[in-house]
This record gives structure tokens, sequence and C-alpha cells, in this order.
């Protein structure tokens, strides 16, 4: 059997002190962060840049110890957008109360949540800088740019059309974009006719590097700033491949490239806490965080 890949831990306040207890195959959590009754503040956030998110939040407990810690999660928007108008969501057997006082996603979440009367308002946080590919190390399918994709033989992995649309939609168009490139088609992407596609169940981010890992996908595509990350935290185990076949595995800005804009609104009046993590988000200490990690500011 493979093992799974083991996952750094992310949360805003680390306890050394306190013991450890989980088993991949029935109890772990890797989207959901910290304590969430001790916490001043709560955030729910899309998961695509968590990465980046737990860094930031980090260096507010460092600058802010008095908020005691920061309970955030981060899951697919949808998700988190019906937890919020519901007041809670259970995690296997475990409900949660907790209600955000910060909303980071892709505007049309905030949008709708503003439509509800959710968030007063929202504005531009970060945005990502495109899509690649992501392939096992070595690049034993001899996979060079997202041509390659057409080859019958090649397996790829994409985002759950219905359980995480807003990815699935970049990710398809932009393949699209580059198939009329190359002047070709991707047969994949048309209905009824993914057999080569291996679809995420629920949490892209999670699911897309074990499938390369396990050798049930060949290619995945993903945000640059994900598939940076892979390279990082799982060493020697993957390579980044970019979609155009360039020697540069960082995304240009060009109009075949996809990219999305995160935006982050309070939700009410925001709690103790929630309007100055806000403020800190939008400070020049979490844009290095963030390009450190493959984003940038909007």
């Amino acid at each position: 059997m493979i093992p799974q890949l083991q996952w750094p831990r992310e949360w805003a306040r680390d306890r050394p002190e306190h013991p450890v207890w989980f088993h991949a195959g029935s109890n772990l959590c890797l989207d959901f962060h910290g304590d969430p009754v001790a916490a001043g503040v709560t955030v729910f956030s899309d998961g695509n840049h968590h990465m980046a998110l737990a860094d930031a939040l980090q260096q507010f407990y460092v600058r802010h110890p008095q908020v005691r810690d920061v309970f955030y999660a981060t899951t697919p928007p949808g998700v988190l957008a019906s937890a919020l108008a519901a007041g809670g969501f259970s995690l296997g057997n475990l409900f949660l109360s907790a209600r955000p006082h910060l909303f980071i996603s892709p505007a049309p979440i905030l949008d709708q949540l503003l439509a509800k009367g959710l968030v007063a308002t929202h504005e531009p946080f970060m945005r990502s800088r495109g899509n690649v590919l992501l392939v096992r190390a070595g690049n034993p399918r001899a996979i060079h740019s997202a041509r390659d994709l057409a080859r019958a033989e090649v397996r790829i992995f994409l985002s759950n059309p219905e359980t995480e649309s807003a990815s699935y939609q970049v990710y398809a168009e932009t393949l699209a974009r580059h198939a009329r490139g190359f002047g070709i088609t991707f047969d994949f992407l048309e209905p009824g006719r993914s057999g080569r596609v291996v679809y995420g169940e629920r949490i892209h981010h999670r699911e897309a590097p074990q499938a390369l890992h396990e050798d049930r996908a060949d290619a995945a595509i993903l945000y640059f700033h994900l598939a940076l990350r892979y390279t990082r935290i799982f060493p020697g185990c993957f390579e980044i491949i970019s979609l155009d076949g360039s020697a540069d595995i960082s995304p240009a800005m060009r109009k075949e490239n996809l990219v999305t804009v995160y935006h982050l609104g309070l939700v009410g009046q925001g709690g103790e806490w929630g309007a100055h993590l806000r403020d800190f988000l939008q400070d020049e200490t979490v844009t290095g965080i963030y390009r450190h990690h493959g984003l940038e500011r909007p």
C-alpha cells in the first residue's frame, strides 16, 4: 500500500506541549485549524491559499497574542457559505457552531453572501498567478506542456465540477484556451468523454498530490501557488510543468491562463478582532508572505 502524504501542521498558534493524536484512515482533520473555543477571531476561507494564510495568521498571533488563537477553516468556499447561513456544520461526528468574523473567497461567493445580508461589503485581497501542471518526479509520462494532455494514455486530475465548481471552471477554461492555441481539442472536457479524468471528490488541494503520489493520475492542473507548495513540502515527489511548454514554470500573465482574485469581507461587525485582522491582511507583511507562496496583490 502506498502511504499517505504526510502534511505539515498548519495553525496560527503552536502548542508543542500538548499531545497530538490522529489516524489518517479515520480521524484526520487538515482543513480546520486552531482552537474554536479559545480563539478570539474565526476565519472562513477557501483553501487554495491555505499555506499563505497559515503563515499570515501566525504573524497576526505574534503581534496580538491577546487574541488567544485564530480558528480558521480552509475548505471549498461553498461549504463554508452554507455553514455560515446555517449557523454551523458537522465534521464527521463533531458539530461546530463556529461563526466567522471574516470570510475570504473568490468574489462571486462573497457577492452571494452580500446579497443575503451576511456581509456588508467585501474588498480585493489577493490574486493567483495562473495555472500549471504538476507531475510526479522524473516526469515518467514525458509531459512537457498542455499539448501532451491530448495523448490517449495520459490520465488527468481535475477538481470536481460539482463540489468545487469555482476551481474547476478556472482549470477547464484555461485548458480549453490552451487547446485552441495549440490547434487541438481536449476530448476529456466534453460531456460524457471524461474517461481519462480523475476527479477530486471534495477538496482538490489535498487530493491532487495524493492522486499523483498513488499513480492514479499522470498530471494535475493546479494553481501555480498550490503546485509550488507541493514541491516545497514534499521534496523529491513532484515537478512543475508550464502549460505552454516554456522553461519558466511561473505562469506569465496571458489571456490563456486564467487568474483568480480572492476577496475578503467582515461578517457583521467582525467582533472584537475581525477588523484588526482585515487591516492586517492588507498590510505589506502579508503581501510578502503571499508573494513567497506564489500569489500577488490584485
